[in-house]
C-alpha cells in the first residue's frame, strides 16, 4: 500500500465551524506531492457573517466571497479532489466537522472518511514547546511561511504526514497507526434525511437563536467573560472519541480568554481532558488566553503558569502549549 492521502485545510469566517471560507487541499501519491486545489466561497446562507478576528487571522473578507459560489456548490468538486483518499489535517476534528457541520446546515450529505490527525501524531513522534502548525512544520523540515493560508497549510501538514511516516519506516497512513498501535480515525457519511445534526452544529444553532431573541428584546451581547473564577473540575467523559487531541490529556488555563474558566474546562472535560488549576508533574497541555499565540513562546510574552511550563519543558516533562484559538477549534 502506498503512501497516497489528500492534506486538508479550512479556514472560517466566524467561530461555527459550518462557515467554511476557503480549503486548500494537497494530493500526494507514493509520498510525493503531486497536485493541490484551493477554493474560495460563501458560507451557507445563515452563517456568513464574518467575524474581525477571523478576518485577523487568514485576512479573507466578506468582499473577497461576496460573488463566489455557496459551500453547498464548492464541495462536490473538493469531494472529487479527495476522491477515496484518507484525509489528514493538523487538528483533523475541526477540518473533518467542518465538512459535516457546513453540510447539515446546508441540508446536504456529506461522505464518510478515514483520516488522521497531525496534532495528535506530532505528540507522539516529536518533542515540541507546542504543536502548533508552524512548530511542527519546522521539525519535519518543511517550515511554514504563510500561517493559515489554507493551501500552504495543507502542504504543510502533508510534509509533516510523510516525515512520520519516514520515522516509522512505513509506506501508508494506515500503516502509521498500525506501527503505533492506534486505531485509524473515521467519520460516518451524513444523510440529512435520516441522521441527527452534530452537537456541534445544535449548539451552534442554539447560541445563534438565543442572540438573535436577546437583540429582538434589546439585550447587548454579553461582555467578554471574566477569569476570575476558577470553577470546579469536571470528570473528563470516559466516554469521548478517543481520537480526538484533548482525550486523556491533563489540561490547565492561564490568562483571559473568550470563556469563562468554567465554561472552558466543561468543554475540555466532554472531550476526555483532566481539567486541573495549576500546573503540575501531571500537566500535559496549558491554554493561554489573552491573545497569546504560539509564536510568543520565543519571544518571552508569557504568563506566570507558562514560564512555569517552560521551566518543566527544560526539564524534559512533555507539555503542549495551546493558544486560545487552538483550543476553541479543539472544542468545537
Amino acid at each position: 500500500m502506498a503512501l497516497d492521502f489528500t492534506a486538508i485545510d479550512f479556514e472560517t469566517a466566524n467561530g461555527f465551524r459550518g462557515s467554511p471560507c476557503s480549503v486548500g487541499l494537497t494530493k500526494v501519491r507514493g509520498g510525493v506531492v503531486v497536485d493541490e486545489g484551493y477554493w474560495i466561497m460563501r458560507p451557507p446562507e445563515g452563517h456568513d457573517h464574518f467575524d474581525s478576528r477571523n478576518i485577523t487571522i487568514h485576512g479573507i473578507t466578506p468582499d473577497d466571497v461576496a460573488t463566489a459560489p455557496r459551500f453547498r456548490d464548492v464541495f462536490p468538486e473538493v469531494h472529487a479532489f479527495i476522491g477515496t483518499d484518507a484525509l489528514v489535517a493538523h487538528n483533523a476534528a475541526f477540518d473533518v466537522g467542518v465538512i459535516r457541520s457546513a453540510a447539515e446546515v446546508s441540508g446536504m450529505r456529506a461522505p464518510a472518511f478515514d483520516y488522521a490527525c497531525t496534532v495528535v501524531l506530532s505528540r507522539k513522534n516529536y518533542s515540541l514547546p507546542s504543536y502548533s502548525l508552524p512548530f511542527v512544520a519546522e521539525a519535519a523540515g518543511v517550515p511554514l511561511l504563510h500561517h493559515h493560508d489554507a493551501t500552504e497549510d495543507a502542504r504543510a501538514c502533508a510534509g509533516i504526514m510523510v516525515d512520520i511516516a519516514a520515522k516509522h519506516n512505513v509506506a501508508s497512513v494506515r500503516g502509521v497507526f498500525d506501527s503505533m498501535k492506534l486505531a485509524m480515525p473515521h467519520v460516518d457519511a451524513y444523510n440529512p434525511d435520516t441522521d441527527e445534526m452534530s452537537k456541534a452544529t445544535r449548539s451552534a444553532l442554539e447560541k445563534m437563536a438565543e442572540m438573535k431573541a436577546g437583540l429582538a428584546n434589546g439585550t447587548a451581547p454579553g461582555r467578554r467573560s471574566s477569569w476570575s473564577s476558577e470553577g470546579p473540575n469536571p470528570v473528563p467523559n470516559a466516554h469521548a472519541d478517543i481520537s480526538h487531541p484533548l482525550f486523556g490529556q491533563t489540561i490547565v488555563f492561564t490568562g483571559d480568554l473568550a470563556l469563562g474558566r468554567p465554561e472552558a474546562k466543561s468543554r475540555a472535560a466532554v472531550h476526555g481532558a483532566q481539567c486541573a488549576s495549576s500546573v503540575t508533574l501531571k500537566t500535559t497541555v496549558l491554554v493561554v488566553g489573552s491573545g497569546f499565540t504560539a509564536t510568543d513562546l520565543r519571544s518571552g510574552r508569557l504568563t506566570s503558569k507558562a514560564a512555569r511550563v517552560l521551566e518543566l519543558q527544560r526539564r524534559g516533562q512533555g507539555i503542549e502549549v495551546l493558544s486560545e484559538g487552538e483550543f476553541m477549534q479543539m472544542v468545537g
